[in-house]
């Protein structure tokens, strides 16, 4: 790949990027794991109220929802899927930074298989959030792929 500056700074952008989604992930797995060890309805009920929110509403009622299931899941499981969800953007993340080959193709390949699925979720529930979400993971899956075809075009010229 050429030595120039802003597709560079575009795979960095896209490496921190993933590594914050690692570490969102990460974070969200110490907290559901914190809260095996409470009553995760009450947790769940007290933060409905110290927002204000109806926990009839859609979102407050799925927490509840979820609060309900997670007590009977499979820890180690959720434990194993999650740690494979970290590692992969974390490896991702480090390909990207280092602008390997293999970075880019685990980057568009990981994000081309949400598109499907978000692309549905957006038909289903059509707002700005999923509009923004599905034009963001098409431009990340796009860029990675053009950055590839760069690189192949630049090793045909070699």
């Amino acid at each position: 790949m050429p030595k120039v500056k802003g597709p560079r700074s575009a795979l960095h952008a896209i490496a921190i990027f993933e590594a914050v989604k690692g570490l969102a992930a990460l974070a969200g797995l110490i907290g559901v794991l914190d809260l095996l060890h409470r009553d995760v309805r009450a947790v769940v009920t007290a933060l409905i109220g110290r927002f204000g929110l109806d926990p009839e509403g859609h979102y407050p009622s799925l927490l509840l929802h979820y609060a309900d299931l997670l007590p009977n899941t499979d820890v180690r499981m959720l434990v194993m899927l999650a740690s494979a969800y970290i590692a992969l953007r974390f490896i991702e993340a480090t390909g990207l930074w280092l602008g390997k080959a293999w970075g880019e193709y685990l980057g568009a390949l990981s994000g081309g298989i949400y598109i499907p699925f978000e692309v549905l979720h957006f038909i289903d529930k059509a707002s700005w959030v999923n509009a923004f979400i599905v034009a963001l993971n098409a431009t990340i899956v796009a860029y990675l792929v053009y950055a590839l075809w760069q690189r192949h075009q630049a090793k045909g010229l070699a």
